[in-house]
C-alpha cells in the first residue's frame, strides 16, 4: 500500500517536475539569439568602421570670357523738368465786354494772331471825338497865326504896341500846343481801338480761355487786369535741373580751357533711348546755400511741339569725355554684403572672387573701373557652380553688347545709363 502511494506520489512529482527543463531551453535559445545579434552588430560595426568612398562628381562647366575693352562716353545723370522758353499771360488793355473769341483751346497760335475782341464801339466814338478836337485845334492855330502875321506887317500909325505883338505870338504858341494835345488824344484813342483786339504777343501754344463771350473784362490796373488765357513758347523749349557744385566747377574749368562740352540728352518716362538732343544755354548766378546746388538750363529744338512744359525727363550730360573701359555682363557681378565681386577662373580651373569697383551700365554691360584686368577669365554663366576655391571646367564664351530697345508706352523704362559706347 505504501509502495503504491509512493509510486503515485512519484508519478505526481514527475508530472509536476517534468515541465521544468523547458525554461532552460528558452533561455538557451535567447542566449543563442543574443550572441547572433551581437555578431551581426559587430559585423555591422566593422562595416561602418570601413571608410565610405563617395562617388566622384565631375566638376561643373562654366563659360568664361575676357572683359570687353571699349571706348565709352561718360555722362552725368540728372532728373529735370521741361519749361517754356517764353510764357505770357494774356490780359486786356482796355475794359469792356468780350464780343468774340478767335481761337480754340489748346491751339498753336502765331505772333500777332487775334485772340479776343473787346466791344470797340465806345473807343471808336472816343476816337472820333479826339479827331474833332484836332480839327478845332487846327482852326484855332490857323486864326492865331493869321492874327499874328497881320500885326507883324503893320508900320507907322497902323503899328501896334509890342505887348500886343507878344500876346498874339503867345496865342499862336498856345494854339500849336492845343493842336499837339489833340493829336496825342487821337493817338491814344486809336490805340484803345487797336487794343480792343487782343492779339498773341508771341508764337506758341495757347491755354484754354478763362472768359467767355459776353463777360465784362477790366483792362485797368496792369497786373490787376482780367486774365484771359496764357501762351507758352514751345520752340525752343527749356529743360531745367539742379546740378552739384562739382559739376559747376568742372563746367567753368572746361569753359576756361575752351574744351567742348555742354551736350545733353534727355529721355522721357516711357522711353528707353535718349532721343532728345540739346545743349546747355544758361547757368544761374549763384548756388543755393541750403542745398549746395545751382540751377542750370538746356535748350531743345521742338518744332513739332511734342515736348510740353511740366514734363519730367531723365537727362544725361556729357562730363567725362571718351575713355577706355572694361565691360562685363551685369549678371556676372555678384554681391557679398557691401562688396561687389566678379568670379574669375585661373589656368588650373580654380575659381576665385575679385572685388571690383563698378561704373555705369552701357548697352546692358557693366563698366568695371577697378579690380579687373584685360586678361582675366570672367565667369559669364552658371554662376551658382562657380564657388570660390572650387575646380571647374571651362568653355570659351563671348561678351556682346546689347543696345537698349524701345519701351512701349505705359511700360516702365530701365534705369538711365551713365555712359555710352563711343562711335
Amino acid at each position: 500500500m505504501n509502495a503504491h502511494v509512493n509510486l503515485e506520489a512519484d508519478a505526481i512529482e514527475a508530472v509536476h517536475v517534468e515541465p521544468a527543463p523547458r525554461p532552460r531551453l528558452t533561455r538557451r535559445k535567447g542566449v543563442i539569439a543574443a550572441i547572433a545579434l551581437v555578431a551581426v552588430v559587430g559585423i555591422g560595426w566593422k562595416v561602418l568602421d570601413r571608410p565610405v568612398e563617395a562617388a566622384a562628381m565631375p566638376p561643373a562647366t562654366v563659360q568664361i570670357a575676357h572683359p570687353l575693352l571699349r571706348e565709352v562716353n561718360q555722362w552725368d545723370d540728372y532728373v529735370g523738368r521741361f519749361a517754356p522758353s517764353q510764357t505770357v499771360e494774356i490780359r486786356p488793355r482796355v475794359s469792356g465786354a468780350i464780343t468774340a473769341i478767335h481761337f480754340r483751346d489748346g491751339d498753336v497760335v502765331q505772333k500777332g494772331q487775334a485772340l479776343f475782341t473787346v466791344d470797340p464801339r465806345p473807343y471808336l466814338a472816343a476816337l472820333a471825338e479826339a479827331r474833332a478836337e484836332v480839327a478845332s485845334a487846327n482852326s484855332a492855330l490857323a486864326l492865331a497865326r493869321s492874327d499874328a502875321g497881320r500885326v507883324a506887317g503893320l508900320t507907322g500909325d497902323e503899328a501896334v504896341s509890342a505887348s500886343e505883338v507878344d500876346s498874339l505870338r503867345a496865342k499862336v504858341r498856345a494854339a500849336s500846343a492845343a493842336l499837339a494835345a489833340a493829336q496825342a488824344r487821337v493817338q491814344q484813342r486809336a490805340l484803345d481801338v487797336e487794343f480792343t483786339t487782343v492779339r498773341a504777343p508771341i508764337s506758341g501754344r495757347v491755354s484754354d480761355r478763362r472768359i467767355d463771350i459776353g463777360n465784362l473784362v477790366s483792362g485797368e490796373g496792369g497786373a490787376g487786369a482780367t486774365l484771359l488765357t496764357t501762351v507758352n513758347a514751345m520752340d525752343p523749349i527749356y529743360f531745367t535741373f539742379d546740378a552739384s557744385e562739382a559739376l559747376y566747377l568742372k563746367a567753368q574749368r572746361d569753359a576756361a580751357a575752351k574744351r567742348a562740352g555742354g551736350e545733353v540728352e534727355v529721355r522721357l518716362q516711357d522711353e528707353a533711348d535718349y532721343r532728345w538732343k540739346g545743349a546747355l544755354d544758361f547757368t544761374d548766378n549763384g548756388l543755393d546755400p541750403r542745398s549746395g546746388t545751382i540751377r542750370i538750363r538746356a535748350a531743345f529744338a521742338n518744332p513739332q511741339g511734342f515736348l510740353t512744359p511740366g514734363m519730367f525727363g531723365n537727362m544725361r550730360l556729357a562730363s567725362g569725355g571718351t575713355v577706355k573701359a572694361l565691360l562685363v555682363p551685369d549678371a556676372a557681378v555678384q554681391s557679398d554684403q557691401a562688396r561687389k565681386l566678379v568670379y574669375v577662373v585661373a589656368k588650373d580651373g580654380t575659381v576665385s572672387a575679385k572685388p571690383v569697383e563698378l561704373g555705369p551700365l552701357v548697352d546692358g554691360l557693366r563698366v568695371v573701373r577697378a579690380g579687373l584686368a584685360t586678361g582675366d577669365s570672367v565667369v559669364i554663366s552658371n554662376y551658382q557652380a562657380a564657388a570660390p576655391g572650387s575646380k571647374v571646367l571651362v568653355k570659351q564664351g563671348k561678351i556682346v553688347a546689347a543696345p537698349a530697345r524701345a519701351v512701349a508706352p505705359g511700360v516702365s523704362a530701365p534705369s538711365a545709363a551713365q555712359a555710352t559706347l563711343a562711335n
